[in-house]
């Protein structure tokens, strides 16, 4: 054999294999039959989680390159780390050490293991993000990287948040946007889906979001809101396309969530549209696909793929985040008294 040639093979195999992992996932299996509802259309209804995601990064590691799935060896790898944190977590112990701070010779620690979620099934997804191929945000526009810069500038020239408008809008309990509620994190992974005659409502655990989506008759589109009139989470119209729910989203309040995890990241202008597509491919599972359009922000669209389970025993929580929500008090009172610290101390001659 040829230098280099079995690595090549590995490549090409590993490729073939993803793309036909995708097309399986959206399609029914062997002979599975979708389940309909009382008036024949497609049931989506469940309480699902994206759990089983959980450690998969959003964009792909450069290591891995064109491939959307890992080898065995490192699908081997990724389900021991999975097992470690379940362990952990089922044990009662906070899954990551990093969580444990110290301050001032006091430990504490934001989250026990009881919020805790983990994945029951590892993926082998190398990355969330499937489009473009190489797993990554294609440009910024000029106009997102200056504004990005700026707002990096403006927080480096604020070493401690000076009111409330200085944390982000999913540490004020406001929203996390509707990519920022799908994306897997560290708990609070639940969406509550339920269904009525053209109507679907999407819920979400954390920050408890609710999307009323109106079904569309076919070929008799409902059109948007007027663009005067716009939410956190936008104005969505749905749709079936055979098995599948396609969710259109416009009408977005722009320049305040972003499009990572919770909501973070490079936030999202106003023009910003989402195509989802919510596929049922087993009893206990759901293909969610989103395309990100957003011409002010990306210099390309953009698509996210994984998928979303029901797990036995699996509820949605309460999430009294506003009741709780202690952080936002202690974060601004923290700042002012370290800034009246500083000022008792004598200056430096």
């Amino acid at each position: 054999m040829l230098p280099g040639y079995k690595g090549v093979c590995i490549a090409a195999l590993c490729a073939i294999a993803a793309g036909m992992a995708f097309a399986q996932a959206k399609a029914p299996r062997g002979n599975w039959t979708p389940p309909k509802t009382a008036w024949g259309d497609p049931d989506l209804q469940g309480v699902w989680t994206s759990d089983d995601s959980f450690g998969v990064p959003y964009e792909r590691p450069r290591r891995y390159g064109n491939r959307t799935l890992l080898t065995d060896e490192e699908y081997a790898e990724r389900a021991k780390e999975n097992e470690l944190l379940a362990s952990s977590i089922q044990a009662g112990v906070t899954p990551k050490a990093g969580y444990w701070l110290q301050h001032e010779g006091v430990d504490y620690q934001p989250y026990n293991s009881n919020w805790s979620e983990f994945a029951r099934q590892t993926s082998r997804q190398t990355s969330l993000i499937v489009d473009p191929e190489d797993g990554h945000f294609p440009p910024l526009t000029q106009q997102a990287m200056m504004q990005r810069a700026a707002a990096i500038y403006a927080s480096r020239l604020r070493l401690r948040p000076e009111s409330w408008e200085d944390l982000s809008i999913y540490a004020r309990c406001i929203t996390r946007g509707v990519l920022g509620s799908m994306l897997p994190v560290m708990y609070g992974n639940g969406t509550d889906i339920l269904q009525s005659p053209g109507l679907v409502v999407i819920r979400y655990e954390m920050i408890h979001e609710t999307r009323i989506v109106p079904i569309d008759p076919p070929n008799n589109p409902h059109p948007h809101l007027p663009a005067s009139l716009r939410t956190y989470m936008g104005d969505p119209r749905g749709h079936w396309e055979g098995n599948t729910l396609v969710v259109e989203t416009t009408n977005f309040i722009g320049g305040r969530a972003g499009i990572g995890p919770n909501g973070d990241g490079v936030k999202y202008s106003e023009d910003m549209r989402l195509v989802e597509r919510f596929t049922r491919t087993s009893d206990r599972s759901i293909q969610y696909e989103v395309t990100v359009f957003d011409p002010k922000t990306f210099t390309a669209s953009w698509a996210v793929v994984f998928p979303i389970t029901e797990e036995p025993g699996y509820q949605i929580f309460e999430y009294a985040c506003h009741e709780g929500n202690y952080a936002m008090s202690n974060i601004l009172s923290g700042a002012r008294a370290e800034e009246a610290q500083e000022k008792a101390q004598p200056a430096v001659k």
